[in-house]
C-alpha cells in the first residue's frame, strides 16, 4: 500500500495538508509496511526539504501510489484514473459547481472518500477543520470590534506564525462591556470557546444572560433547544430535531434583544428554522451589531450573512433597513466577518491538529481489513465508475437532472 500527499492545486492556493513531516514519520513508526511519497509543492505550509529530512521522497511524479491524500477539489485535469482519492469534494449536498468533478471521478473510474463523508456508525463526523474554523472565525470578530471601534489593531491571523502566536496577540487587548453569543456545541463552537476563555471573558447560564446587565465582557453558549423551540409548546428534543426540525420555530429574538457580538458556530440542517429573518433585523429591540458567521451559510439562518467574505477583506457591512451590503464600518449597520475558509489562514496548526485525527481514525483501517468500518461508510464512488449504494442519492446530480 503505497501513500501519496498530493500538492494542492486550486485557486486561491491553500497552504494546508492531510499530514506535517512529523504526522508522516508517526505514520510509518506505527505502520511500517506503509510506502508514503509526497509530491513537490512550493505553496505548503511545510517545505519539501522538512519531508524529506524525515526519510520521505519528494517527487513531482505520484502515480505510483494508490492512494492520494488530498485537502481541496482536485482539478478534472490532475486526476489520475483508478486511484483512491481523499479531499473535500463538496459534492455531498449536490453543489452544483462541482457536478463535474463528481462525474469526471466516476468516468475516470476512481474511489472517492471525501473528508466529510468519514464518520462515526451514528453520522458524527470523525475528522475535520472544525475547531480551527473557530479559533479563527472568534478571533476575526474581536478583530472586526477593535478596527470598527477603534479599541485595538489586532493583526490578520495569517501573518502570525501560529496559535501561540494568535493568542499572545488577544493577550494585549481590552474589551468593552458586550454581551456575546455562541451558538452550537461541536467542534467549531468549541473552536471558539477556546478564544473566549483564553481572554477570560466570564460565561454566564442562558438564564442569567437573557435577564440580567453586568458590568464585565460576558458570554453564553446556546444549544440548539436554546434558540428552536417546538411550535406547538412542548418541551423539545435535541436529538429529535436533528433527525426532523419540521415543527420547530425559532425562538432566537431574546437573545437577539441582548446581544452585542454573535459568533455563530452551530451547524445548521436542511428544514430547520432559520435564526433570525431580514425582518427579525428590523426590529427596533434586535440589538446584534457584529457577527461572526463561522458557519456561513449563505441567505439562511443567518439572515445578515449575504455573501462570504474572504481573507483577504474578511468584513462587510449589512444595512437591515436597506437589506444591501454597506461598509462594515457603517452607521448602524451589522458587521459581518463571513470568511468561509477560515482554517487556511491558521495552515500549521490546522495541517498538525487534521493529521492526529486521520492517524486515530482513518488510517490502521488500510491495516485492519476496515475493522469499524470507515472506509466503507465513506466510500462515494467505486472502481467500476459507480456510486455506492450510501450515495446512490447522487445519481441525478451526477446526469445533470438536478
Amino acid at each position: 500500500m503505497t501513500f501519496a500527499i498530493i500538492k494542492e492545486r486550486k485557486n486561491p492556493p491553500d497552504r494546508r495538508v492531510v499530514f506535517s513531516p512529523t504526522d508522516l514519520k508517526e505514520l510509518k513508526n506505527k505502520f511500517p509496511e506503509a510506502k508514503v511519497v509526497v509530491e513537490a509543492s512550493d505553496i505548503r505550509v511545510f517545505q519539501d526539504s522538512e519531508y524529506q529530512k524525515l526519510g520521505f521522497s519528494v517527487q513531482d511524479n505520484v502515480s505510483v501510489a494508490d492512494v492520494m491524500f488530498g485537502v481541496k477539489e482536485v482539478p478534472l485535469e490532475a486526476l489520475i484514473p483508478n486511484k483512491k482519492y481523499f479531499f473535500f469534494s463538496h459534492t455531498i449536498k449536490k453543489q452544483p459547481y462541482n457536478r463535474k468533478l463528481l462525474k469526471a471521478v466516476l468516468d475516470k473510474k476512481i474511489e472517492l472518500y471525501d473528508h466529510e463523508t468519514i464518520v462515526k456508525e451514528n453520522g458524527a463526523r470523525l475528522i475535520g477543520f472544525g475547531r480551527y474554523a473557530g479559533l479563527v472565525g472568534a478571533y476575526n470578530g474581536f478583530r472586526a470590534l477593535g478596527l470598527r471601534d477603534g479599541l485595538f489593531n489586532l493583526p490578520k491571523v495569517e501573518s502570525l506564525k501560529d496559535l501561540d502566536a494568535v493568542k499572545a496577540e488577544l493577550d494585549k487587548i481590552k474589551l468593552p462591556n458586550i454581551k456575546i453569543l455562541l451558538t452550537g456545541t461541536g467542534k467549531v463552537a468549541y473552536g471558539a470557546k477556546e478564544i473566549l476563555d483564553h481572554l477570560k471573558i466570564k460565561e454566564v447560564s442562558d438564564a442569567l444572560y437573557l435577564t440580567s446587565e453586568f458590568t464585565e465582557p460576558v458570554y453564553v453558549m446556546a444549544d440548539v433547544m436554546e434558540y428552536a423551540k417546538r411550535s406547538d409548546g412542548k418541551v423539545g428534543d435535541k436529538y429529535a430535531f436533528y433527525k426532523d426540525p419540521a415543527g420547530y420555530e425559532s425562538n432566537f429574538m431574546p437573545y437577539a434583544k441582548q446581544t452585542d457580538f454573535f459568533i455563530a458556530g452551530h451547524f445548521y440542517g436542511d428544514g430547520a428554522p432559520y435564526l433570525f429573518t431580514r425582518e427579525d433585523a428590523k426590529h427596533p429591540d434586535f440589538k446584534i451589531n457584529l457577527i461572526a458567521d463561522v458557519s456561513c451559510d449563505i441567505d439562511g439562518p443567518v439572515a445578515s450573512t449575504i455573501r462570504p467574505s474572504t481573507i483577504a477583506e474578511p468584513f462587510y457591512g449589512y444595512d437591515p433597513k436597506t437589506e444591501k451590503e454597506v461598509a462594515f464600518n457603517a452607521k448602524n449597520a451589522i458587521t459581518m466577518m463571513a470568511v468561509d475558509n477560515l482554517p487556511c489562514e491558521l495552515p500549521k496548526d490546522a495541517s498538525e491538529g487534521f493529521g492526529d485525527m486521520f492517524l486515530k481514525h482513518v488510517i490502521p483501517a488500510f491495516f485492519n481489513n476496515d475493522a469499524d468500518g470507515v472506509l466503507k461508510r465513506a466510500k462515494m464512488t467505486t472502481n467500476d465508475g459507480k456510486l455506492t449504494d450510501r450515495f446512490a442519492y447522487l445519481q441525478d446530480y451526477v446526469d445533470g437532472k438536478e
